[in-house]
Protein backbone atom coordinates (compact mmCIF):
# COMPACT_ATOMS: atom_id res chain seq x y z
CA UNK A 1 0.00 0.00 0.00
CA UNK A 2 1.73 3.39 1.10
CA UNK A 3 5.09 1.31 2.14
CA UNK A 4 7.67 1.00 0.15
CA UNK A 5 10.79 -2.00 0.43
CA UNK A 6 12.59 -0.15 2.45
CA UNK A 7 10.34 0.87 4.66
CA UNK A 8 9.24 -2.67 5.16
CA UNK A 9 13.14 -3.68 5.92
CA UNK A 10 13.52 -0.92 8.68
CA UNK A 11 10.16 -2.35 10.36
CA UNK A 12 10.71 -5.82 9.95
CA UNK A 13 15.05 -5.02 11.23
CA UNK A 14 13.39 -2.87 14.33
CA UNK A 15 10.69 -5.41 15.27
CA UNK A 16 13.13 -8.38 15.24
CA UNK A 17 16.11 -6.76 16.80
CA UNK A 18 13.47 -6.48 19.99
CA UNK A 19 13.00 -10.29 20.18
CA UNK A 20 16.97 -10.87 19.60
CA UNK A 21 17.30 -9.10 23.02
CA UNK A 22 15.17 -11.21 24.40
CA UNK A 23 17.22 -14.00 23.33
CA UNK A 24 20.38 -13.34 23.94
CA UNK A 25 19.34 -12.61 27.71
CA UNK A 26 18.18 -15.98 27.80
CA UNK A 27 21.34 -17.14 26.15
CA UNK A 28 23.69 -15.16 28.39
CA UNK A 29 23.95 -14.80 32.70
CA UNK A 30 22.32 -17.18 34.56
CA UNK A 31 19.83 -17.72 31.56
CA UNK A 32 16.72 -16.69 33.53
CA UNK A 33 16.77 -19.57 35.41
CA UNK A 34 16.13 -18.03 38.94
CA UNK A 35 13.71 -15.56 40.38
CA UNK A 36 16.46 -12.67 41.53
CA UNK A 37 17.76 -12.63 37.37
CA UNK A 38 14.14 -12.98 36.03
CA UNK A 39 12.15 -10.54 38.09
CA UNK A 40 15.00 -8.34 39.44
CA UNK A 41 17.91 -8.65 36.87
CA UNK A 42 20.35 -9.45 39.44
CA UNK A 43 20.07 -5.79 40.86
CA UNK A 44 22.69 -4.54 38.40
CA UNK A 45 21.06 -2.60 36.06
CA UNK A 46 22.44 0.45 35.59
CA UNK A 47 20.26 4.08 35.48
CA UNK A 48 20.01 5.07 31.97
CA UNK A 49 17.97 2.19 30.16
CA UNK A 50 16.26 1.99 33.93
CA UNK A 51 15.53 5.43 33.59
CA UNK A 52 14.83 5.51 30.31
CA UNK A 53 12.29 1.86 31.04
CA UNK A 54 10.21 4.34 33.47
CA UNK A 55 9.44 6.55 31.63
CA UNK A 56 8.61 4.38 28.05
CA UNK A 57 6.39 2.23 30.48
CA UNK A 58 4.01 5.16 31.30
CA UNK A 59 4.39 7.30 27.83
CA UNK A 60 3.14 4.67 25.39
CA UNK A 61 1.03 4.53 22.04
CA UNK A 62 -1.80 6.28 23.37
CA UNK A 63 0.10 9.18 24.87
CA UNK A 64 1.95 9.62 21.33
CA UNK A 65 -2.02 9.67 19.55
CA UNK A 66 -3.97 11.30 22.60
CA UNK A 67 -1.10 13.82 23.19
CA UNK A 68 -0.93 14.97 19.84
CA UNK A 69 -4.39 15.19 19.20
CA UNK A 70 -5.41 16.33 22.49
CA UNK A 71 -3.21 19.71 21.26
CA UNK A 72 -4.56 19.83 17.65
CA UNK A 73 -8.27 19.88 18.76
CA UNK A 74 -8.36 21.29 21.76
CA UNK A 75 -5.40 23.32 22.19
CA UNK A 76 -2.14 23.61 24.52
CA UNK A 77 -3.83 23.59 28.35
CA UNK A 78 -2.55 20.10 28.82
CA UNK A 79 0.97 20.79 28.14
CA UNK A 80 0.82 22.43 32.05
CA UNK A 81 0.66 19.12 34.15
CA UNK A 82 4.38 18.53 32.78
CA UNK A 83 4.99 21.00 35.77
CA UNK A 84 3.35 18.59 38.22
CA UNK A 85 5.35 16.02 38.02
CA UNK A 86 8.58 17.89 39.94
CA UNK A 87 6.10 18.50 42.88
CA UNK A 88 5.34 14.23 42.76
CA UNK A 89 9.44 13.33 42.06
CA UNK A 90 10.67 14.24 45.77
CA UNK A 91 7.24 12.47 47.19
CA UNK A 92 7.90 9.32 45.53
CA UNK A 93 11.99 9.09 46.09
CA UNK A 94 11.60 10.12 49.85
CA UNK A 95 8.21 8.93 51.12
CA UNK A 96 7.36 5.80 49.42
CA UNK A 97 10.42 4.15 48.08
CA UNK A 98 12.46 4.28 51.48
CA UNK A 99 10.05 2.48 52.81
CA UNK A 100 10.18 -0.37 49.67
CA UNK A 101 13.44 -0.56 49.59
CA UNK A 102 13.78 -1.31 53.59
CA UNK A 103 11.02 -4.57 52.34
CA UNK A 104 12.11 -5.32 49.08
CA UNK A 105 9.49 -7.24 48.11
CA UNK A 106 9.28 -8.39 44.79
CA UNK A 107 5.21 -7.45 44.71
CA UNK A 108 4.49 -4.36 46.18
CA UNK A 109 1.67 -5.56 47.24
CA UNK A 110 3.03 -7.77 50.05
CA UNK A 111 3.26 -4.39 52.25
CA UNK A 112 -0.04 -4.49 52.14
CA UNK A 113 -0.69 -7.76 53.93
CA UNK A 114 2.17 -6.85 56.54
CA UNK A 115 0.59 -3.61 57.23
CA UNK A 116 -3.30 -4.54 56.69
CA UNK A 117 -3.45 -8.56 56.21
CA UNK A 118 -4.04 -10.57 53.40
CA UNK A 119 -7.22 -9.42 52.13
CA UNK A 120 -6.28 -6.22 51.76
CA UNK A 121 -3.52 -7.54 49.52
CA UNK A 122 -5.37 -9.65 47.61
CA UNK A 123 -8.08 -6.54 46.81
CA UNK A 124 -5.42 -4.25 45.68
CA UNK A 125 -3.48 -6.88 43.35
CA UNK A 126 -6.78 -7.71 42.06
CA UNK A 127 -7.48 -3.81 41.19
CA UNK A 128 -3.62 -3.68 39.98
CA UNK A 129 -4.58 -6.22 37.59
CA UNK A 130 -7.64 -4.53 36.07
CA UNK A 131 -6.09 -1.28 35.80
CA UNK A 132 -2.99 -3.11 33.96
CA UNK A 133 -4.54 -5.48 31.45
CA UNK A 134 -7.36 -2.73 30.55
CA UNK A 135 -4.71 -0.10 29.98
CA UNK A 136 -2.38 -2.97 27.85
CA UNK A 137 -5.30 -3.67 25.63
CA UNK A 138 -5.77 0.20 24.87
CA UNK A 139 -2.12 0.09 24.02
CA UNK A 140 -2.29 -2.72 21.71
CA UNK A 141 -5.03 -0.90 20.03
CA UNK A 142 -3.54 2.34 19.89
CA UNK A 143 -0.60 0.89 18.17
CA UNK A 144 -2.83 -0.59 15.28
CA UNK A 145 -4.51 2.67 14.43
CA UNK A 146 -1.35 3.14 13.18
CA UNK A 147 -0.52 -0.10 10.90
CA UNK A 148 -4.12 0.04 9.97
CA UNK A 149 -3.75 3.36 8.38
CA UNK A 150 -0.58 3.63 6.91
CA UNK A 151 0.56 0.06 6.39
CA UNK A 152 -2.77 -1.36 5.60
CA UNK A 153 -2.13 -3.97 8.22
CA UNK A 154 -5.94 -5.25 9.37
CA UNK A 155 -6.28 -4.15 13.64
CA UNK A 156 -6.60 -8.10 14.40
CA UNK A 157 -3.06 -8.40 12.76
CA UNK A 158 -1.69 -5.60 14.08
CA UNK A 159 -2.62 -6.18 17.71
CA UNK A 160 -1.95 -9.98 17.64
CA UNK A 161 1.91 -9.40 16.26
CA UNK A 162 2.51 -6.58 18.74
CA UNK A 163 1.28 -8.55 21.40
CA UNK A 164 3.13 -11.97 20.41
CA UNK A 165 5.82 -9.69 20.17
CA UNK A 166 6.19 -8.02 23.08
CA UNK A 167 4.89 -11.63 25.27
CA UNK A 168 7.88 -13.20 23.36
CA UNK A 169 10.96 -11.55 24.70
CA UNK A 170 9.39 -10.75 27.96
CA UNK A 171 8.71 -14.68 28.56
CA UNK A 172 12.26 -15.60 27.63
CA UNK A 173 14.05 -12.37 28.35
CA UNK A 174 12.74 -11.43 31.96
CA UNK A 175 13.49 -8.00 33.11
CA UNK A 176 16.97 -6.87 31.89
CA UNK A 177 15.42 -7.72 28.47
CA UNK A 178 12.61 -5.53 28.71
CA UNK A 179 14.44 -3.05 30.19
CA UNK A 180 17.16 -3.10 27.90
CA UNK A 181 14.48 -3.20 24.72
CA UNK A 182 12.51 0.00 26.43
CA UNK A 183 15.79 1.70 25.89
CA UNK A 184 16.03 0.88 22.31
CA UNK A 185 12.67 1.22 21.82
CA UNK A 186 12.68 4.97 23.58
CA UNK A 187 14.74 6.08 21.02
CA UNK A 188 12.63 5.01 18.29
CA UNK A 189 9.61 6.88 20.34
CA UNK A 190 11.66 9.94 20.20
CA UNK A 191 12.64 9.49 16.67
CA UNK A 192 9.03 8.92 15.10
CA UNK A 193 7.74 12.40 17.01
CA UNK A 194 10.73 14.48 15.98
CA UNK A 195 10.16 13.49 12.47
CA UNK A 196 6.43 14.55 12.70
CA UNK A 197 7.86 17.88 14.16
CA UNK A 198 10.72 18.41 11.39
CA UNK A 199 8.55 17.22 8.45
CA UNK A 200 5.76 20.19 9.45
CA UNK A 201 8.64 22.44 10.55
CA UNK A 202 10.47 22.15 7.20
CA UNK A 203 6.85 22.37 5.13
CA UNK A 204 5.72 25.35 7.30
CA UNK A 205 9.11 27.12 7.49
CA UNK A 206 10.53 26.99 10.95
CA UNK A 207 9.04 25.63 14.71
CA UNK A 208 8.62 29.26 15.17
CA UNK A 209 5.93 29.15 12.23
CA UNK A 210 4.05 26.11 13.61
CA UNK A 211 3.83 27.85 17.17
CA UNK A 212 2.45 31.01 15.41
CA UNK A 213 0.06 29.03 13.26
CA UNK A 214 -1.29 27.93 16.29
CA UNK A 215 -1.52 30.98 17.95
CA UNK A 216 -3.42 32.96 15.15
CA UNK A 217 -6.13 29.89 15.12
CA UNK A 218 -6.29 29.65 19.08
CA UNK A 219 -4.48 26.26 19.91
CA UNK A 220 -2.37 28.22 22.27
CA UNK A 221 -3.60 28.48 25.89
CA UNK A 222 -1.34 27.98 29.05
CA UNK A 223 -2.88 29.89 31.81
CA UNK A 224 -6.46 28.66 32.37
CA UNK A 225 -7.00 28.68 36.09
CA UNK A 226 -10.40 28.45 36.23
CA UNK A 227 -11.26 26.88 39.30
CA UNK A 228 -14.53 25.34 38.43
CA UNK A 229 -14.11 21.18 38.28
CA UNK A 230 -16.10 20.64 35.47
CA UNK A 231 -13.23 22.34 32.96
CA UNK A 232 -11.80 20.24 31.31
CA UNK A 233 -8.62 21.08 31.54
CA UNK A 234 -7.04 23.98 34.09
CA UNK A 235 -4.37 25.17 36.04
CA UNK A 236 -5.57 23.26 39.24
CA UNK A 237 -6.86 20.03 37.32
CA UNK A 238 -3.93 19.45 35.72
CA UNK A 239 -1.59 20.69 39.06
CA UNK A 240 -3.62 18.12 41.25
CA UNK A 241 -4.60 15.61 38.66
CA UNK A 242 -1.14 15.13 37.40
CA UNK A 243 0.39 15.20 40.67
CA UNK A 244 -1.57 12.65 42.44
CA UNK A 245 -1.64 10.14 39.03
CA UNK A 246 2.22 10.55 38.60
CA UNK A 247 2.83 9.57 42.23
CA UNK A 248 0.14 6.88 41.82
CA UNK A 249 2.13 5.37 38.82
CA UNK A 250 5.96 5.76 40.09
CA UNK A 251 5.19 5.53 43.60
CA UNK A 252 2.70 3.01 44.12
CA UNK A 253 2.63 0.96 40.73
CA UNK A 254 4.56 -2.85 40.54
CA UNK A 255 5.42 -1.77 37.30
CA UNK A 256 7.38 1.04 38.41
CA UNK A 257 8.45 -0.41 41.80
CA UNK A 258 9.96 -3.62 40.38
CA UNK A 259 12.40 -1.19 38.39
CA UNK A 260 13.52 0.60 41.56
CA UNK A 261 14.47 -2.72 42.89
CA UNK A 262 16.60 -3.65 40.17
CA UNK A 263 18.89 -1.07 41.30
CA UNK A 264 22.12 -1.69 43.74
CA UNK A 265 20.99 0.03 46.54
CA UNK A 266 18.47 3.08 47.46
CA UNK A 267 20.60 6.06 46.29
CA UNK A 268 20.70 5.08 42.32
CA UNK A 269 17.38 4.30 42.50
CA UNK A 270 16.85 8.00 43.45
CA UNK A 271 18.95 9.05 41.13
CA UNK A 272 17.06 7.25 38.44
CA UNK A 273 13.98 8.75 39.13
CA UNK A 274 15.32 12.02 39.10
CA UNK A 275 16.95 11.07 35.68
CA UNK A 276 13.57 9.90 34.49
CA UNK A 277 11.62 13.16 34.51
CA UNK A 278 12.98 15.35 32.41
CA UNK A 279 12.98 12.48 29.82
CA UNK A 280 9.67 12.22 30.23
CA UNK A 281 8.75 15.98 30.80
CA UNK A 282 10.45 16.27 27.39
CA UNK A 283 8.74 13.70 25.56
CA UNK A 284 5.08 14.53 26.66
CA UNK A 285 6.11 18.03 25.42
CA UNK A 286 7.08 16.94 21.89
CA UNK A 287 4.18 14.98 21.54
CA UNK A 288 2.29 18.12 22.46
CA UNK A 289 4.35 20.17 19.74
CA UNK A 290 3.66 17.35 17.43
CA UNK A 291 0.05 17.90 17.34
CA UNK A 292 0.08 21.71 16.98
CA UNK A 293 2.76 20.44 13.86
CA UNK A 294 0.23 18.43 11.99
CA UNK A 295 -2.28 21.58 12.76
CA UNK A 296 -0.26 23.44 10.69
CA UNK A 297 -0.85 21.16 7.71
CA UNK A 298 -4.27 20.47 7.89
CA UNK A 299 -5.70 24.39 9.81
CA UNK A 300 -7.47 25.05 6.35
CA UNK A 301 -8.27 21.54 5.45
CA UNK A 302 -9.37 18.97 9.01
CA UNK A 303 -9.23 15.75 7.49
CA UNK A 304 -12.08 14.96 10.43
CA UNK A 305 -14.43 17.34 9.01
CA UNK A 306 -13.25 16.76 5.55
CA UNK A 307 -14.31 12.79 6.20
CA UNK A 308 -10.47 11.25 5.69
CA UNK A 309 -10.54 9.74 8.99
CA UNK A 310 -13.24 9.45 11.92
CA UNK A 311 -11.09 10.63 15.43
CA UNK A 312 -8.43 13.07 16.26
CA UNK A 313 -6.41 9.74 17.60
CA UNK A 314 -5.36 8.97 13.81
CA UNK A 315 -4.72 12.35 12.95
CA UNK A 316 -0.73 11.38 13.30
CA UNK A 317 -0.99 8.46 11.02
CA UNK A 318 -2.82 10.61 8.66
CA UNK A 319 0.06 13.09 8.49
CA UNK A 320 2.56 10.73 8.08
CA UNK A 321 0.89 8.92 5.19
CA UNK A 322 0.51 12.27 3.28
CA UNK A 323 3.81 13.52 4.08
CA UNK A 324 6.64 10.69 4.21
CA UNK A 325 5.42 7.86 1.90
CA UNK A 326 8.18 9.69 -0.59
CA UNK A 327 11.21 9.36 1.33
CA UNK A 328 12.24 5.58 1.67
CA UNK A 329 12.36 4.36 5.47
CA UNK A 330 10.93 7.27 7.14
CA UNK A 331 7.52 6.01 7.57
CA UNK A 332 8.93 2.23 8.32
CA UNK A 333 10.85 4.19 10.76
CA UNK A 334 7.89 6.02 12.30
CA UNK A 335 5.91 2.50 12.17
CA UNK A 336 8.32 1.10 14.35
CA UNK A 337 8.41 3.84 16.98
CA UNK A 338 5.38 3.72 17.25
CA UNK A 339 5.12 -0.14 17.79
CA UNK A 340 8.12 0.59 19.90
CA UNK A 341 6.04 3.07 21.88
CA UNK A 342 3.73 0.17 22.26
CA UNK A 343 5.95 -2.52 23.37
CA UNK A 344 7.31 -0.67 26.00
CA UNK A 345 3.81 -0.43 28.10
CA UNK A 346 2.95 -3.66 27.32
CA UNK A 347 6.08 -6.13 28.33
CA UNK A 348 6.28 -3.99 31.23
CA UNK A 349 3.14 -4.71 32.37
CA UNK A 350 3.02 -8.34 31.34
CA UNK A 351 6.53 -8.79 33.98
CA UNK A 352 4.49 -7.28 36.33
CA UNK A 353 1.41 -8.76 36.07
CA UNK A 354 3.02 -11.91 36.69
CA UNK A 355 5.07 -11.39 39.71
CA UNK A 356 1.63 -9.53 40.87
CA UNK A 357 -0.11 -12.88 40.15
CA UNK A 358 2.23 -15.57 41.46
CA UNK A 359 3.54 -13.56 44.15
CA UNK A 360 -0.08 -12.51 45.65
CA UNK A 361 -2.62 -15.23 44.51
CA UNK A 362 -1.16 -18.72 43.69
CA UNK A 363 1.44 -18.96 46.62
CA UNK A 364 -0.68 -16.94 49.43
CA UNK A 365 -3.90 -18.99 48.40
CA UNK A 366 -2.29 -22.45 47.64
CA UNK A 367 0.23 -22.25 50.69
CA UNK A 368 2.11 -24.37 48.69
CA UNK A 369 6.53 -24.47 48.82
CA UNK A 370 7.27 -23.78 45.02
CA UNK A 371 11.14 -23.96 44.37
CA UNK A 372 12.86 -21.75 42.78
CA UNK A 373 13.19 -23.08 39.91
CA UNK A 374 9.44 -23.81 39.57
CA UNK A 375 8.69 -20.36 40.05
CA UNK A 376 10.58 -19.11 37.06
CA UNK A 377 8.21 -21.62 34.97
CA UNK A 378 5.34 -20.36 36.42
CA UNK A 379 6.58 -16.65 35.60
CA UNK A 380 6.79 -17.44 32.27
CA UNK A 381 3.53 -19.46 31.87
CA UNK A 382 1.86 -16.65 33.31
CA UNK A 383 3.61 -13.84 30.75
CA UNK A 384 1.89 -15.45 28.06
CA UNK A 385 -1.27 -16.35 29.27
CA UNK A 386 -1.78 -12.50 30.34
CA UNK A 387 -0.43 -11.41 26.46
CA UNK A 388 -3.59 -13.38 25.63
CA UNK A 389 -5.88 -11.94 27.65
CA UNK A 390 -4.27 -8.60 26.59
CA UNK A 391 -4.38 -8.78 23.20
CA UNK A 392 -8.27 -10.30 23.53
CA UNK A 393 -9.28 -6.98 25.07
CA UNK A 394 -7.77 -4.72 22.96
CA UNK A 395 -10.21 -6.02 20.22
CA UNK A 396 -13.24 -4.17 22.71
CA UNK A 397 -10.83 -1.25 22.65
CA UNK A 398 -12.45 1.02 20.24
CA UNK A 399 -15.73 1.89 22.22
CA UNK A 400 -13.57 4.13 24.63
CA UNK A 401 -13.42 8.17 23.51
CA UNK A 402 -10.48 9.69 23.12
CA UNK A 403 -7.29 7.45 23.78
CA UNK A 404 -5.95 10.32 26.25
CA UNK A 405 -8.75 10.59 28.35
CA UNK A 406 -9.47 7.09 28.37
CA UNK A 407 -5.65 6.37 29.44
CA UNK A 408 -5.74 8.57 32.11
CA UNK A 409 -9.81 7.58 33.32
CA UNK A 410 -8.01 4.04 33.84
CA UNK A 411 -5.07 5.44 35.85
CA UNK A 412 -7.27 7.55 37.95
CA UNK A 413 -10.73 5.50 39.30
CA UNK A 414 -8.56 2.84 40.47
CA UNK A 415 -5.18 4.56 41.36
CA UNK A 416 -6.39 7.17 43.62
CA UNK A 417 -8.00 4.20 45.97
CA UNK A 418 -5.20 2.77 45.56
CA UNK A 419 -2.72 5.44 46.29
CA UNK A 420 -4.65 6.33 49.04
CA UNK A 421 -4.35 3.17 50.88
CA UNK A 422 -0.30 2.82 50.24
CA UNK A 423 -0.65 6.53 51.83
CA UNK A 424 -2.58 5.44 55.07
CA UNK A 425 0.02 2.41 55.62
CA UNK A 426 2.82 4.44 55.37
CA UNK A 427 2.43 7.89 57.33
CA UNK A 428 -1.03 7.00 59.77
CA UNK A 429 0.02 4.57 62.08
CA UNK A 430 -3.30 4.34 63.66
CA UNK A 431 -5.47 3.10 60.38
CA UNK A 432 -6.20 -0.37 60.75
CA UNK A 433 -6.86 -3.41 58.37
CA UNK A 434 -11.37 -3.35 58.50
CA UNK A 435 -11.15 0.83 58.27
CA UNK A 436 -9.09 0.54 55.22
CA UNK A 437 -10.97 -2.22 53.54
CA UNK A 438 -13.99 -0.20 54.48
CA UNK A 439 -12.60 2.79 52.83
CA UNK A 440 -10.94 0.47 49.38
CA UNK A 441 -14.09 -0.51 48.39
CA UNK A 442 -15.73 2.77 48.67
CA UNK A 443 -13.13 4.21 46.91
CA UNK A 444 -13.53 2.02 44.20
CA UNK A 445 -17.06 1.94 44.19
CA UNK A 446 -17.71 5.72 43.85
CA UNK A 447 -14.89 6.05 41.85
CA UNK A 448 -15.98 3.37 39.27
CA UNK A 449 -19.68 5.31 39.42
CA UNK A 450 -18.07 8.76 38.32
CA UNK A 451 -15.45 7.68 36.01
CA UNK A 452 -17.47 5.20 34.19
CA UNK A 453 -20.95 6.29 34.85
CA UNK A 454 -22.67 8.53 33.04
CA UNK A 455 -23.56 9.84 30.83
CA UNK A 456 -21.20 12.69 30.48
CA UNK A 457 -21.26 15.64 27.71
CA UNK A 458 -19.23 15.48 24.56
CA UNK A 459 -15.53 16.81 24.85
CA UNK A 460 -15.51 20.27 23.88
CA UNK A 461 -13.08 21.23 20.76
CA UNK A 462 -11.39 24.25 19.31
CA UNK A 463 -12.96 25.38 16.32
CA UNK A 464 -11.37 24.04 12.66
CA UNK A 465 -11.94 25.00 9.35
CA UNK A 466 -12.26 23.00 5.79
CA UNK A 467 -12.24 26.47 3.82
CA UNK A 468 -8.64 25.19 1.99
CA UNK A 469 -10.20 21.46 1.19
CA UNK A 470 -11.16 21.07 -2.45
CA UNK A 471 -14.93 20.82 -2.80
CA UNK A 472 -14.74 17.71 -4.88
CA UNK A 473 -12.76 16.23 -1.61
CA UNK A 474 -15.89 15.56 0.02
CA UNK A 475 -17.67 13.67 -2.31
CA UNK A 476 -14.40 11.49 -2.78
CA UNK A 477 -14.67 10.81 0.34
CA UNK A 478 -18.52 10.10 1.21
CA UNK A 479 -19.40 13.56 2.67
CA UNK A 480 -23.42 14.40 2.11
CA UNK A 481 -22.79 17.42 -0.28
CA UNK A 482 -25.71 19.48 1.41
CA UNK A 483 -23.93 19.71 4.24
CA UNK A 484 -20.57 20.65 2.94
CA UNK A 485 -21.44 24.57 3.86
CA UNK A 486 -21.69 24.03 7.04
CA UNK A 487 -18.60 22.23 7.28
CA UNK A 488 -16.66 25.19 5.77
CA UNK A 489 -18.16 27.02 9.11
CA UNK A 490 -16.18 26.90 12.31
CA UNK A 491 -17.79 24.73 15.06
CA UNK A 492 -20.38 26.71 17.37
CA UNK A 493 -20.34 25.71 20.71
CA UNK A 494 -23.62 27.24 21.47
CA UNK A 495 -25.45 23.90 21.32
CA UNK A 496 -23.39 22.13 23.12
CA UNK A 497 -22.92 24.50 26.05
CA UNK A 498 -26.64 24.47 26.01
CA UNK A 499 -26.56 20.18 25.96
CA UNK A 500 -23.50 20.49 28.63
CA UNK A 501 -26.37 21.75 31.19
CA UNK A 502 -28.68 18.82 30.71
CA UNK A 503 -26.31 16.50 32.86
CA UNK A 504 -25.93 15.81 36.14
CA UNK A 505 -23.10 17.85 37.97
CA UNK A 506 -21.37 14.43 39.26
CA UNK A 507 -20.67 13.62 35.41
CA UNK A 508 -19.34 17.02 34.08
CA UNK A 509 -16.52 16.53 36.74
CA UNK A 510 -13.20 17.10 34.71
CA UNK A 511 -12.00 13.16 34.35
CA UNK A 512 -8.38 14.62 35.73
CA UNK A 513 -10.31 15.16 39.43
CA UNK A 514 -11.02 11.27 39.40
CA UNK A 515 -7.88 10.34 40.97
CA UNK A 516 -7.91 13.21 43.48
CA UNK A 517 -11.76 12.76 44.86
CA UNK A 518 -10.87 8.63 44.48
CA UNK A 519 -7.95 9.52 47.02
CA UNK A 520 -10.18 11.84 49.17
CA UNK A 521 -12.93 9.17 49.23
CA UNK A 522 -10.98 6.76 50.44
CA UNK A 523 -8.85 8.36 52.97
CA UNK A 524 -11.73 10.16 54.73
CA UNK A 525 -13.90 6.71 54.84
CA UNK A 526 -10.63 4.87 56.09
CA UNK A 527 -10.14 7.69 58.93
CA UNK A 528 -13.59 7.61 60.08
CA UNK A 529 -14.34 3.55 59.80
CA UNK A 530 -10.82 3.09 61.74
CA UNK A 531 -12.53 4.88 64.81
CA UNK A 532 -14.67 2.05 65.24
CA UNK A 533 -12.20 -1.01 64.48
CA UNK A 534 -9.62 -2.00 67.43
CA UNK A 535 -5.67 0.00 66.43
CA UNK A 536 -2.70 -2.06 66.42
CA UNK A 537 -0.70 1.10 65.94
CA UNK A 538 1.58 0.49 69.57
CA UNK A 539 2.68 -2.93 67.85
CA UNK A 540 2.99 -2.20 64.11
CA UNK A 541 7.02 -2.42 63.10
CA UNK A 542 8.69 0.61 62.24
CA UNK A 543 9.98 -0.40 58.95
CA UNK A 544 6.53 -0.71 57.77
CA UNK A 545 6.20 3.39 58.33
CA UNK A 546 7.73 6.48 56.96
CA UNK A 547 11.01 7.40 58.12
CA UNK A 548 12.58 11.04 57.75
CA UNK A 549 16.41 9.51 57.70
CA UNK A 550 16.42 6.45 55.57
CA UNK A 551 20.32 6.45 55.99
CA UNK A 552 22.26 2.94 57.28
CA UNK A 553 19.01 1.25 57.12
CA UNK A 554 19.90 -2.63 56.33
CA UNK A 555 17.88 -5.38 55.27
CA UNK A 556 17.09 -8.72 54.09
CA UNK A 557 15.36 -8.49 50.06
CA UNK A 558 13.29 -10.85 49.73
CA UNK A 559 12.55 -12.25 46.28
CA UNK A 560 9.56 -14.88 47.26
CA UNK A 561 6.70 -14.84 49.21
CA UNK A 562 7.37 -14.77 52.84
CA UNK A 563 6.04 -17.95 54.80
CA UNK A 564 7.00 -19.75 57.68
CA UNK A 565 7.35 -22.61 56.02
CA UNK A 566 9.46 -21.28 53.43
CA UNK A 567 13.29 -20.59 52.97
CA UNK A 568 13.50 -17.50 51.71
CA UNK A 569 16.29 -16.71 48.90
CA UNK A 570 17.64 -12.78 49.75
CA UNK A 571 19.97 -10.90 48.87
CA UNK A 572 21.79 -8.24 51.47
CA UNK A 573 21.66 -4.57 50.48
CA UNK A 574 22.36 -0.89 52.28
CA UNK A 575 20.57 2.37 51.68
CA UNK A 576 22.67 5.08 51.21
CA UNK A 577 21.36 8.71 50.03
Amino acid sequence: MALGAFDYFVLTVTLLASAAIGVYYRLTGGKQQTTQEYMLGDKKLSIIPVGFSLMASFMCATAMFGLSAENYLRGTQFMVINACNIIGTPIVAYVFLPVFYKLGYLSVYQYLEERFGKSTRIFASVAFSIQTVLRTALVLYAASLALNAIAGFSQTASMTVVGVLCTFYSTVGGIKAVIVTDLFQSLLMFGSVFTVIAVAAVEVGGLSEIWRIAYDYGRVELFNFQIDPTVRHSWWSLMLGGMFTYVSVYGVNQVQVQRYLTMKDYGTAVKTLWFCWPITAFLSLSMCFAGLAIFSKYRDCDPIKEGRITSGDQLMALFVLDTMTHIPGLTGLFLAGVCSSALCSVSAALNSLAAVTLEDYVMPLTNVDIPDSKRVVWLKVLVVLYGILSIALAFCAHFVGPLLQASMTILGIIGGPMLAVFTLGILIPYANQKGVLVGLVAGLVFSFILGLGGPKPPVHNLPTYTNGCSPDSFRDFGVNASSTAALLLPTSMTTLEIHEENYMYLYRISYMYYIVIGFATTVLVTLVASLFFESNANTLDPKLLFSANPNGVERQVETRQKRPSTVSKTVTFSINS
